[in-house]
């Protein structure tokens, strides 16, 4: 071909820069494409395999603002069109018909082919710009546009519901062991460093996650939150890094951003971190060392900016000897530890976290609000409670819901949760007996039944009486004795009595 204005000068100076390639492009490309699309066009380009520029025409150059088109001849297409899917075509082989490409407050309607040589293999890629004047396509864009708005406002959802939903006031509790938890969140609140956050299961280590979030400069960011162990093995890494369109069999065609992209700019929480397996734990270390993901499918790492926060209910210093867990990655995350006490050893802190969990009981469900006995205070302080805070809400819901009680007793909880025991509940319930048995045998304690006949005795006429004062009505029987409704009926099943007789 002869020197033309239009950049066809190429023919001649720029096809040798695609190795092995250039006959290919020039019997293909040249004749079938080239001629017939670029004359309909207002800008072409194509590039190799590598997704490096090998021909551009002039019309195109300027309209980038390059005067000489072998300026741009083996760039990467991204830096003269920063928004170039050409990239996207060469790793999928598929062509993007139609679509709209931003080009500084323009937008061009663009189409792209894949290039490929007798066997079928990639080769490189030819685009044109089909539109530089988008008055004719006005329907297009005010459907565009609405669309646009759509996704503007869904995203602003999306983004309201990664708050965090918790606060360092969330963290309930003033015992020296709490305190000292909020005094390492609001030191690990100032840096960017990665967070281990250690303690069994239900001790609130999402919740200072977040409350660390919030008190950082990241709080107006997403919060990330993703429990490993909850995520197949396959999909971990996709689900972490992202993926580019057709990764591999199965995903969807359109690709995924993955969690580390979605928290760009916020808090990234990882749960249960002990439970990653080994070649994701490489990955990992990359990212929170170098600042920068490689997402699957994909040779070209994506910079991130994202704060760790990971938590662990096991002793990953043993998964380290036992080779389940790299030292490396320990020591990355291990900058800041903070250990998240276990309910047993919050002492006197467990009757606020009782009455907090009761609060939020009544505000989500509708039931009266509960307080406790003291009775019922001690009979919690003596149980372990190996599930922590989820137990001890689970065992205050259910006792909320089969007693009527506003000041639940230690019976009351003991129906919820018998592991409670049964010397618990014998010392925490005092029942007074009638005078005459006071005066012959002094205070006494009603301990749970099932001990002996002689005591079933007792028990029998102590509720006989109650319902007799009561005309029969078990409610105000039960109250008269201190238990709620349901411990009573069961007690009378228990005895072959029934309300009324």
């Amino acid at each position: 071909m002869t020197d033309r204005d239009d950049g066809r000068q190429v023919d001649g100076r720029f096809l040798d820069a695609l190795p092995g390639g250039a006959a290919l492009l020039r019997s293909r490309a040249m004749p079938s494409l080239f001629e017939a699309l670029e004359t309909q066009s207002e800008g072409t380009v194509a590039v190799d395999r590598d997704a490096r520029v090998v021909w551009i025409n002039a019309k195109y150059a300027r309209m980038l603002g390059i005067s000489d088109p072998a300026d741009a001849i083996g760039r990467e297409v991204e830096e003269i069109i920063p928004h170039s899917q050409m990239r996207q075509v060469l790793a999928t082989g598929q062509p993007i018909l139609l679509d709209l490409m931003l080009f500084g407050t323009q937008r061009l309607v663009v189409t792209r082919f894949p290039l490929t040589d007798d066997r079928g293999a990639i080769i490189g890629a030819v685009g044109f710009v089909l539109y530089d004047s988008l008055h004719r396509l006005k329907p297009l864009l005010a459907e565009l546009s609405r669309l646009e708005a759509e996704l503007a406002a869904t995203k602003r959802r999306l983004d309201e519901g990664r708050q965090p939903r918790y606060t360092l006031q969330s963290y309930v509790g003033d015992s020296p062991v709490c305190l000292e938890v909020k005094r390492k969140a609001r030191l690990a609140a100032r840096t960017d460093a990665p967070i281990l956050l250690l303690g069994e299961t239900g001790t609130g280590k999402e919740l200072i996650a977040q409350a660390i979030h919030g008190l950082s400069a990241r709080s107006g960011r997403s919060f990330v939150g993703v429990n490993v162990a909850a995520i197949p093995e396959t999909l971990l890494e996709a689900e972490f890094f992202g993926a580019v369109p057709g990764a591999y069999t199965g995903l969807d065609r359109r690709g995924r951003e993955g969690r580390f992209k979605t928290a760009d700019g916020g808090t990234l929480f990882l749960d249960e971190i002990g439970d990653m397996p080994l070649g994701l734990q490489a990955k990992l270390l990359r990212a929170l060392q170098e600042q920068e993901i490689e997402p699957l499918g994909s040779d070209r790492p994506v910079k991130v900016d994202v704060r760790v926060i990971a938590a662990t209910n096991v002793d990953l210093e043993r998964r380290i000897r036992d080779g389940r867990f790299r030292s490396d990655l320990y020591y990355r995350l291990n900058v800041l530890p903070i250990r998240l006490p276990a309910l047993a050893e919050m002492g006197g802190g467990l009757e606020a976290i009782a009455e907090s969990i009761l609060q939020e009981i009544a505000a989500r469900t509708g039931l009266p609000l509960r307080g406790l006995t003291p009775e019922a205070v001690e009979a919690l302080g003596r149980h372990r409670w190996p599930g922590n805070v989820r137990e001890l809400r689970n065992v205050l819901e259910r006792t909320c819901l089969l007693t009527d009680n506003r000041r639940l007793t230690a019976v009351d909880l003991a129906e919820a949760l018998p592991d409670l025991g049964e010397a618990n509940a014998a010392d925490a319930l005092a029942v007074p007996v009638p005078s005459a048995a006071r005066r012959d045998q002094g205070p006494q304690s009603l301990p749970l039944p099932g001990y002996d006949q002689a005591y079933d005795e007792f028990e029998r006429g102590l509720l006989g009486r109650a319902l007799a004062a009561s005309g029969g009505r078990a409610t105000e029987a039960a109250q008269a004795l201190g238990i709620s409704r349901a411990a009573f009926y069961k007690k009378l099943a228990r005895l072959g009595m029934r309300a009324g007789g």
